[in-house]
């Protein structure tokens, strides 16, 4: 039988009061909103926390989705299900809809929230590859104030982030640039499971021609990885399977898988080469018109 070790709880009522929360209690408090990964961890004392702060009451401060014409706000507080079905989103930044489609199962969805998947800095995680590809930045929000990180700074190792005790992630801000598009692909073993290896692309286009490229890996190094050799050999470029193929050696290239259960090393290198070139494809088609 799974049973955490005994721990202290109380709900917050704002962001201020688990800030607040957070400063009295230090480095053994955490936040708790879906609770699907860190619960599981306190069951099998991989994660033995003497204060967990139930932040689920703070939908109205944490819980939105604001797309605007220049940026997208995402509260840290909202759920994958909203994610998943914002058809105002999915035409913004399609690749969102795509990686919420092979997240987990609909129990999860429903309970899990973008702040936690990417505050759990799992390196398979989908949420922070999407972010990355994005180019997003996190606001990161303590007694003294915010401060706005990049995905870069935001992730400093596995299981490791910016947010520091007495801190917490309030907001993911994305650019919104015109003439482009976005993708997400993943192998999993199983419907709903980690990623083998996935892959995001984001391509920006006027005519005919590649005005700018970003990719993101997840499960195929300590990170969620951007590549910005394969930003470099887009730009200016007209797509061509030549490109995609250039691409995904640079993705192979640049990756540093280890080899374990769910594979070996050049399989996942393998993975990483296929689904950069799949993701670029279906970007530059969703530009075009020409595919889903």
């Amino acid at each position: 039988m799974q049973v955490p070790a005994p721990f202290e709880y109380e709900r917050a009522n704002s962001v201020d009061h688990a800030i607040a929360l957070l400063e009295q209690r230090g480095s053994e408090a955490r936040l708790v909103a879906g609770g699907h990964s860190l619960l599981p961890m306190m069951k099998l004392r991989l994660a033995n926390l003497e204060y967990l702060i139930d932040i689920n009451d703070l939908g109205t401060e944490l819980g939105y989705l604001r797309i605007g014409p220049d940026q997208v706000r995402i509260g840290a507080l909202t759920r994958h299900r909203d994610l998943l079905e914002s058809d105002e989103l999915a035409a913004t930044f399609p690749i969102f809809r795509d990686a919420e489609r092979v997240i987990a199962d609909p129990v999860v969805r429903n309970r899990g929230t973008l702040g936690g998947s990417l505050c759990q800095a799992d390196p398979s995680e989908d949420l922070s590859a999407v972010c990355t590809t994005l180019n997003a930045s996190c606001v990161i929000r303590s007694s003294d104030g915010e401060r706005v990180v990049t995905m870069d700074e935001f992730y400093r190792g596995p299981y490791e982030t910016a947010v520091e005790d007495g801190q917490i992630l309030t907001e993911v801000r994305i650019p919104v640039r015109p003439g482009g598009s976005s993708a997400y692909e993943k192998v999993e073993r199983r419907a709903g499971d980690w990623a083998i290896c996935s892959a995001g692309a984001a391509v920006w286009m006027d005519g005919s021609q590649i005005t700018d490229a970003r990719v993101g890996l997840a499960a195929v190094g300590p990170n969620t990885t951007g590549i910005p050799a394969i930003s470099d050999a887009l730009r200016g470029q007209q797509p061509s399977d030549e490109l995609y193929a250039q691409a995904g050696a640079i993705a192979a290239e640049h990756c540093s898988p280890a080899t374990d259960m769910r594979g070996s090393a050049d399989y996942k290198r393998h993975l990483a080469d296929e689904l950069t070139q799949r993701a670029l494809r279906r970007s530059v088609a969703r530009i075009t018109g020409e595919g889903a």
